[in-house]
């Protein structure tokens, strides 16, 4: 499949939403448009992003599933652990998946499994020196970088745009949820 088959994952295009959305408006009178000038766009600059993410995690030499891993368990806050079930339910991947991530970053020396304390069968992921480090390292490298992709954004255009985009993801998640129910 190529590129332009595979839109809107596939490589952005510079043509403006606004004359996309013409062109429909145009060729099929009546059709709602609307949609074109917000969901284009974000398609366009999720790919970029995207693109750009995978770029600096191949320079960083790390996953994103080891990423997201080390993060969640930073992220918890001192002692760095959480039970396999706690890391499931913030990640949003499956058990397995889970299980296969912690794995491998046990082999790597990043994380260590341990009986947990909060019931008989849970087991405890803890981040290790090294896992610590790394995290850390690559989280700031990360979010260095993609704070210099948004520099064009004024603070208060940061603070809109944020603002915006979290009300979307809510509506968004609210109109999934009603319609997996």
């Amino acid at each position: 499949m190529s590129n332009a088959e595979s839109y809107p994952i596939g490589q952005a295009t510079t043509w403006p939403s606004a004359d996309i959305a013409a062109a429909w408006r145009r060729e099929l009178p009546g059709v709602r448009t609307e949609s074109i000038e917000v969901i284009t766009p974000i398609w366009r600059i999720a790919k970029l992003l995207a693109d750009e993410r995978r770029r600096t995690l191949a320079r960083l030499d790390i996953d994103p599933s080891t990423l997201d891993l080390l993060s969640v368990i930073r992220r918890a806050g001192p002692p760095y652990e959480l039970t396999t079930r706690e890391i499931t339910r913030r990640t949003l991947v499956t058990a397995g998946a889970i299980s296969q991530r912690i794995t491998r970053a046990e082999q790597a020396g990043l994380v260590e499994r341990s009986p947990s304390t909060a019931s008989r069968r849970a087991v405890a992921v803890r981040l290790t020196d090294a896992g610590h480090q790394l995290i850390e390292s690559t989280v700031r490298e990360l979010l260095e970088h993609e704070a210099d992709l948004i520099a064009a954004l004024a603070d208060e255009d940061h603070t809109y745009l944020a603002g915006v985009l979290a009300k979307l993801e809510t509506s968004l998640n609210a109109a999934e949820s009603s319609t997996s129910d």
